[in-house]
């Protein structure tokens, strides 16, 4: 939905305050590697997956830059944790009242994350195919970033749940998924992180402390590849990070 230069200043801005965390629906349900492989979707039906793999595509499109939420498998993410506590709210308060919150007050709703979802999904490919005649994700990308717009100001019409709340989910579930640990499902081949330069686990810095305005380039290491023994670990645990040497 933006062109080169702003969706690189808005991944850095994203990957800058979320990169380095693990992502609230992430923290909920460890998808685990193995399923990551399969990538056997347990919560999706493929009308919704068809849905979430046109809609992040064009959250966080491909570009110049790199690949996309797409290719990032920022859908398999979503389903990974859908299916588990976070999206059935295992955690949560689910009482009463449920006014429309600030930013700072968190998820408000009565409906489960599962729920707003699967909804939504209906509603939304239900309504374009009255307007367009065909489901969002037969669209025009043009056509696409319309009713993507239209989510985002509250203008398109839903009944189960308030169109912007809907689309600030999908977005935040679609920035955790194209930046978390690979072993939560998506950011696959760590995309995102390449994309920003986020290191990921973190290591041992103590010797570039006094190194001031000197670029930390490594290759991102993932809790995966210290799982699988693809990282080499210092005495301290710690993995040991292979800096990139980067041609001007």
């Amino acid at each position: 939905m933006e062109e080169a230069g702003g969706r690189r200043r808005f991944l850095k801005s994203a990957g800058a305050l979320g990169a380095a965390t693990i992502p609230a629906a992430a923290g909920a349900q460890h998808a685990g590697h193995t399923a990551a492989k399969s990538e056997k979707y347990m919560f999706l039906s493929a009308a919704e997956v068809a849905f979430l793999d046109a809609a992040v595509a064009r959250l966080i499109p491909a570009d110049a830059l790199g690949a996309g939420a797409k290719e990032a498998g920022v859908t398999y993410f979503i389903d990974q944790q859908l299916f588990g506590g976070w999206g059935a709210m295992a955690k949560m308060y689910r009482q009463g009242p449920h006014a429309e919150g600030t930013p700072q007050q968190g998820y408000q709703s009565p409906l489960t994350p599962q729920e707003v979802y699967r909804a939504a999904i209906a509603e939304i490919d239900a309504a374009c195919g009255k307007q367009y005649g065909r489901a969002f994700e037969k669209l025009a990308s043009g056509e696409q970033d319309q009713v993507l717009r239209a989510l985002d100001e509250g203008k398109f019409p839903l009944e189960a749940v308030p169109a912007r709340f809907f689309f600030n989910l999908l977005l935040d579930n679609t920035i955790e998924g194209f930046f978390s640990d690979p072993i939560y499902g998506g950011n696959r081949d760590k995309i995102g992180w390449k994309l920003v330069g986020f290191p990921g686990v973190a290591a041992v810095y103590t010797q570039h402390v006094e190194k001031y305005g000197v670029p930390y380039d490594a290759l991102p290491i993932s809790i995966v590849d210290i799982m699988e023994n693809r990282a080499e670990l210092d005495e301290t645990g710690h993995p040991k990070h292979v800096l990139l040497v980067r041609k001007d």
